[in-house]
């Protein structure tokens, strides 16, 4: 049973981070429609800071994670006002190439700003486990999965409930009509740009201590969320989070029971040979334009 369940656990601590990280992604495409190739060069960047205040500074965890929170919304604010919005006649491959070219303006300003040398970041509980169905999982494990699932059910909360989710809503669905009707449309893409750079950061401190914080650390968080994004289907805001957890527990399953060698691999090629019956993804629905 525990060789059932400890992967399973050890996939939903891994989902929760892949799903902030997507959750980023789809804001940002639903409202500004750009492909945010950036979103783990910035979150990278955000929660180097995180580490930097951490390891210089000495502030505890807490403190140095709001840290973090001004630094996201700072970039955010900085990426939609002093780029994105210069590009409403550029085309969206234009677009894209601009956030690909983001990915070296922050893996370039990392180091410079924050040092080379590669640092830590703690657990948010640093001990203590408990055991579920014969398998072991870490306090700090159950506090990343309940604060994922929180954040992606709070996020869907106040888009289907609150007028500030009924503007981001219209946006997504038509921004020269939702500008019509009066909706702030600029705030609402400059929110949500700023709202994606904290969810970046917070995947970024979730997934730090399992590893060193360099410049290339959420690398495979990026990889991980465009996948969960376009399994899911950039149509909806739920989609990719529940994809996200589907990719976790397949890879990581896939690499204990098949290849831990090619267990990401086989399990990006079955991705593929899924969106060839539904490309759309998961939940994504087909518009037709009548003419």
């Amino acid at each position: 049973m525990d060789l059932f369940v400890q992967p399973l656990l050890r996939s939903l601590e891994t989902g929760s981070v892949y799903a902030l990280a997507a959750l980023g992604i789809v804001i940002v495409w639903r409202t500004s429609l750009v492909m945010h190739f950036a979103q783990g060069s910035m979150g990278m960047f955000s929660g180097t800071a995180v580490a930097f205040v951490l390891n210089h500074w000495g502030l505890p965890l807490w403190q140095a994670v709001l840290c973090g929170v001004v630094v996201a919304v700072l970039c955010g604010f900085l990426v939609d006002f002093a780029i994105i919005r210069r590009l409403k006649r550029a085309t969206s491959v234009g677009k894209e190439i601009i956030t690909l070219g983001l990915i070296m303006v922050f893996l370039g300003l990392a180091p410079i700003i924050f040092g080379t040398d590669p640092m830590l970041v703690p657990k948010a509980i640093p001990s203590g486990d408990v055991s579920l169905a014969g398998a072991n999982i870490s306090y700090n494990g159950i506090f990343n999965i309940l604060l994922g699932i929180a954040i992606a059910v709070g996020l869907y909360f106040v888009l289907q409930k609150t007028k500030i989710g009924l503007a981001v809503r219209a946006t997504a669905s038509n921004e020269p009509t939702a500008r019509l009707m009066g909706i702030p449309t600029r705030t609402v893409t400059l929110f949500a740009w700023a709202a994606a750079g904290v969810l970046g950061m917070l995947a970024a401190v979730m997934i730090a201590p399992t590893t060193t914080v360099t410049p290339v650390f959420m690398n495979a968080v990026q990889v991980s969320a465009l996948f969960a994004c376009v399994l899911g289907g950039f149509q909806t805001f739920y989609g990719p989070v529940f994809a996200a957890y589907i990719i976790a527990i397949a890879s990581n399953f896939l690499k204990l029971h098949v290849s831990s060698v090619w267990g990401d691999q086989i399990m990006f090629g079955l991705i593929l040979l899924f969106l060839l019956i539904r490309p759309n993804g998961l939940v994504g629905k087909t518009f037709v334009a009548k003419v």
